[in-house]
C-alpha cells in the first residue's frame, strides 16, 4: 500500500480477523483502476473525475475484503449509494483523503457490517449536527481514551455512528430498511472499550463498534450486534 495511512489500515488486518471479518484496503493513487464490468464503468463514469476513482477504489477495497474470507466477487453495482453484493456475500466500504477500505463478512457468521474511515479531523463544533444532548458527556477534547468514563473526540462519536448507520442499514425487494435523516437518529453509549449505538425509536436494533485511530482520524467498524443491557 503506497501511503502511510493504507499501511496502518492493513496492518488491522488481523484485529478485524479476530472479530470475523476480512479488511481490504486500496488508493486512489494505484495503477490499473479498472473498473471491473459496465456497472462499475457506467457509474464512474458519470461521476467527476476525483469521485470516480474514489467509487472504483472503493470497489476494489471491497474485492480485497472478500478475498480475506475466502470470497471471490466480481463488479459491484450500485442501486443508489448502495452497493450491491452477490447473495452469500456482505460487505461495507468507506473512503477518506485518497484511501479506501472495506470489511467483509466471513461466510455463514450472520454479521452486521459497516465500517467509516475519517482520516480528517472534524472540529468541535460539527457535535451539534451529530449529538443530541444525553450524549454530550462522551465527548471531551481530542484525545480518544477507553475504558469507563472514556472521552472522545467528535471524529470518533460521528465516525462511530456512521458505521452504524450502514450496518442498520438493508436492501430489501421492497427497497431500503434502517435510519433515515441524520445521524441524530442514533443514539451513542459506551460499550466495553468501544461503542453501542442504536436507533433512538427502536433500541433492540444496536450494534457494537470498535474505533481505532490511524494518524490524527479514525477508522470504526461494527463488531456484532449488541444486547439491550450492553
Amino acid at each position: 500500500m503506497p501511503t502511510a495511512f493504507g499501511g496502518s489500515l492493513v496492518a488491522l488486518g488481523p484485529l478485524l480477523a479476530a472479530d470475523g471479518l476480512g479488511l481490504g484496503v486500496a488508493a486512489v493513487s494505484e495503477p490499473g483502476q479498472e473498473p471491473a464490468g459496465p456497472a462499475e464503468a457506467a457509474a464512474a463514469a458519470a461521476m467527476p473525475p476525483r469521485r470516480g476513482l474514489e467509487f472504483l477504489a472503493g470497489r476494489r477495497a471491497a474485492r480485497r475484503a472478500l478475498r480475506a474470507v475466502g470470497l471471490d466477487c466480481g463488479e459491484i453495482p450500485r442501486r443508489g449509494r448502495l452497493p450491491v453484493f452477490p447473495p452469500g456475500r456482505a460487505a461495507s466500504i468507506s473512503h477518506s483523503a485518497g484511501i479506501a477500505v472495506a470489511v467483509a463478512a466471513v461466510p455463514g457468521r450472520d454479521l452486521p457490517v459497516g465500517c467509516d474511515l475519517e482520516l480528517r479531523p472534524l472540529p468541535r463544533e460539527a457535535a451539534r449536527l451529530v449529538l443530541c444532548e444525553d450524549e454530550e458527556s462522551l465527548l471531551a477534547g481530542t484525545r480518544l481514551q477507553s475504558g469507563a468514563g472514556a472521552v472522545w473526540p467528535v471524529t470518533a462519536l460521528f465516525s462511530a455512528k456512521e458505521a452504524a448507520w450502514k450496518a442498520l442499514t438493508v436492501m430489501t425487494a421492497e427497497g431500503r430498511e434502517g435510519p433515515a435523516g441524520s445521524l441524530r437518529e442514533l443514539r451513542v453509549s459506551p460499550c466495553g472499550d468501544g461503542l453501542r449505538v442504536c436507533l433512538r425509536d427502536g433500541p433492540a436494533h444496536a450494534v457494537r463498534v470498535r474505533v481505532v485511530r490511524v494518524g490524527a482520524g479514525v477508522f470504526s467498524y461494527v463488531t456484532g450486534r449488541a444486547g439491550t443491557r450492553d
